[in-house]
């Protein structure tokens, strides 16, 4: 099975980037901790970070015959990626929305998702710990 992690934009700050909020851990720590955790299920998993729309598009185009399952976090098109949520629409498998904060609980102009109505579920809130439960739930989803 193979599952897809979308990174977006200024993620690959995380460790460095307001870490009050997204705490320390790096996108290099999470990214070893979900293929340990995907070597442990029996999952292949596939990664990008692009600060970039269109590479997050192209990745998910690439993938749309191969892929089982995709988890994204969506960052700075959360409230903006028309495009994106479109594509996340045509895909064939389920895709989870990840969020390191709690989004309804910080500015009110990020309270708003418009990938939410796109994607199966949403995981937010629990620092690092939102994307390893979205992978474990997303895994266990497709297996039943």
């Amino acid at each position: 099975m193979k599952i897809l992690v979308l990174h977006g934009p200024n993620l690959n700050l995380f460790g460095r980037r307001e870490p009050h909020i997204y705490g320390t851990t790096t996108l290099t720590e999470i990214n070893a901790r979900l293929a340990a955790l995907a070597a442990e299920l029996g999952a292949e998993l596939e990664l990008i970070q692009s600060n970039h729309e269109g590479v997050l598009l192209d990745f998910l185009h690439a993938h749309i015959d191969d892929a089982h399952g995709a988890l994204i976090n969506p960052a700075g098109l959360t409230q903006h990626g028309v495009p994106l949520h479109d594509a996340i629409k045509a895909m064939p498998f389920p895709v989870i929305e990840v969020h390191m904060s709690n989004i309804a609980a910080r500015e009110e102009w990020r309270s708003h998702s418009i990938i939410s109505p796109a994607v199966k579920g949403t995981v937010q809130g629990l620092g690092p710990h939102s994307y390893y439960a979205a992978f474990r739930a997303l895994v266990d989803m497709l297996r039943t």
